[in-house]
């Protein structure tokens, strides 16, 4: 592989081979990865104005002022090599696979008599992981099948062989009931029980033929000697596994290894189905929902989708089932679209579930709709507002007896915190500890940046406190002269009044209500910004004193350094260079010396 860097308007001098392209932007942040057959024909699409490229892709194209390209042998490389740096830097503009679950694993561990258990932590060096599995319960089912056929100890014990020697162990329930042999005791070789854990290791890879093969003959020799109770077990364990294979049985044992990957799209989202076919035996079964970024086709979203999944369930699959038409075959990867036998109904099987997941999303989002306009309608209702409160804005304000008076006010959009709308306040007018005077400052500056910048105006204002900090606020907006224009209310913290200006009196809404306890959440994240912002603040301030107090240190150079270095954190961790370049060499020097004083205090 060959990486290489290029300007957009180079785009034409691109070499005419399948690999991998990044475009960044002026901020040298990856904004897309994609992969091509040919670099030069796919990157130059973009930069084509007779392609009629969608309006995303237009902007996206807005913003490229580098192009980075790794070119690869082959299409299906690249496809590998694009899912990896999608997964590892999830690029604005790319495709996002909504799945954030950390799946369960079974683990064979690397110790003395080998145990298998469950766990969701890969630490490669502890042993060999099988999975993920989609299900907790069909891994479950692969355990208890692997604990009822075979004598695996469930215990921790440190059984090497000196700790056995010693005879510190005694034998447990497990023992005394036959679902272990007392390993810890000397009761069982260890040459014994790693010929139990191979055959495990065959069911735990979904190779169920070799551990029946193995029943079968065992169940044969017992017969022949005569020990027909010892065969009469190993009947029960065959059955027990032919029970669980008919169970998983989906497809004809002649399907050995394959995947199927079906999609199904609408307008916005794309739902995809992946099954992982072994022996005839469903083994892995799993949905996932595509948010499009740039009207991608259906091929492309079906592809990052089976790449992404393939990956995450470690399949080694040679052919792969889908339920599209792709426009050219991916060399390396053979994907097949059957259209009779029983890859046919694999294939329908696969679609059933990709539909069935798609109509459940949209109900589920049409019920967070329907919540979601219920909760502000309701509200609307409920404080009698002429309309519907989709724009919210919240104060609060936060000093401890007057130090480092801050101010944040919070923005909810149709019920939803808008957190790029947050604002933090220093408060710049008011001495001392006056939260009615603070509070009209910052609600003065907020409506009449606003007003500045001719922008809209919140359905609602809340202010967090009772009538005094609200009759502070309304004078605010009396004087910017956009009182009346929208509606503003006071929530009193102790028994959650609402106060409107003007009334003596609160109203109080159903302590129960929804409507009630979007405004408590509004208010509370209102609270918890501006506690936040605080205790920074204060922090910050605290250190700049600590800083005066070094000799030939005062406000001034105080100032300078968190101005230049923004945190106390990084001024700690700045070489003395850099510090000299800021306040000059002799008070650096003084002030590494303080640090070095100060070291642990």
């Amino acid at each position: 592989m060959q990486a290489s860097s290029y300007k957009p308007e180079e785009h034409l001098s691109l070499p005419d081979q399948p690999g991998v392209y990044r475009y960044y932007n002026a901020d040298n942040e990856l904004i897309y990865v994609g992969k091509a057959k040919s670099l030069k024909k796919r990157v130059s699409s973009y930069f084509n104005k007779n392609t009629g490229v969608n309006l995303k892709t237009r902007r996206m194209v807005k913003e490229i002022v580098k192009i980075e390209i790794t070119i690869v042998n082959s299409e299906f490389d690249a496809l590998l090599l694009e899912n990896n740096l999608i997964k590892k830097t999830q690029p604005k503009y790319n495709i996002l696979l909504r799945d954030d679950k950390t799946y369960p694993y079974l683990l064979l561990t690397k110790e003395n008599f080998p145990r298998i258990f469950q766990t969701r932590k890969m630490i490669p060096k502890r042993g060999t992981y099988y999975g993920p599995f989609a299900s907790v319960k069909a891994m479950n089912n692969v355990l208890d099948l692997i604990r009822s056929l075979f004598t695996i100890r469930t215990c921790n014990l440190d059984l090497s062989p000196y700790k056995i020697a010693e005879g510190k162990y005694k034998v447990c329930l497990e023992y005394h009931i036959g679902n272990c042999q007392g390993p810890c005791v000397g009761l069982q070789k260890e040459s014994d029980y790693l010929k139990d854990l191979e055959h495990a290791k065959h069911i735990l890879k979904g190779n169920l033929g070799i551990a029946k093969s193995h029943f079968k003959l065992e169940m044969q020799q017992h017969a022949e000697n005569l020990e027909f109770e010892k065969a009469q077990k190993v009947k029960e364990k065959l059955d027990l596994l032919e029970k669980y294979q008919a169970k998983s049985l989906i497809a004809s044992p002649s399907i050995v290894n394959l995947d199927v990957c079906t999609i199904v799209t609408d307008e916005k989202d794309a739902y995809v189905n992946y099954l992982r076919v072994k022996n005839g035996a469903m083994i892995v079964s799993k949905n996932v929902e595509l948010k499009k970024r740039l009207d991608e086709t259906e091929e492309e979203l079906l592809l990052t989708a089976l790449v992404r999944l393939q990956d995450q369930f470690q399949s080694d699959a040679t052919e792969v089932l889908i339920n599209i038409d792709l426009e050219e075959p991916i060399e390396g990867l053979n994907l097949t679209l059957p259209k009779i036998g029983d890859k046919k109904k694999l294939i329908e099987l696969s679609l059933m579930n990709a539909l069935f997941y798609k109509k459940e999303k949209a109900l589920l989002k049409g019920l967070n709709e329907d919540k979601k306009d219920r909760v502000i309608k309701q509200l609307q209702k409920d404080l009698s507002l002429p309309e519907i409160p989709d724009h919210i804005e919240c104060f609060d304000n936060s000093n401890i007896q007057g130090t480092s008076p801050v101010a944040s006010m919070v923005c909810f959009l149709n019920g939803k915190p808008a957190v790029k709308e947050y604002r933090h306040y220093h408060i710049k007018t008011v001495v001392g500890a006056n939260d009615f005077a603070s509070m009209k400052e910052i609600v003065t500056r907020r409506y009449q940046r606003l007003l500045d910048e001719n922008k809209p105006m919140p359905k609602l204002v809340v202010i967090d406190g009772g009538k005094g900090q609200l009759s502070s606020a309304v004078e605010a907006l009396q004087e910017l002269g956009v009182y009346g224009k929208m509606p503003i209310i006071g929530i009193a913290k102790r028994l959650e009044e609402i106060y409107f200006p003007g009334d003596s009196y609160p109203i109080h809404i159903d302590k129960k209500s929804e409507s009630l306890r979007l405004l408590q959440r509004i208010r509370d994240e209102a609270h918890r910004f501006a506690i936040t912002f605080h205790r920074k603040v204060r922090s910050k301030n605290a250190f700049g004193t600590q800083l005066t107090a070094i000799p030939g240190i005062g406000e001034s150079t105080a100032e300078k350094l968190l101005s230049h270095f923004k945190s106390v954190k990084k001024l700690k961790e700045a070489s003395i260079e850099e510090v000299s370049e800021v306040i000059g060499a002799s008070r650096a020097n003084a002030f590494f010396e303080w640090i070095e004083k100060n070291k642990g205090a």
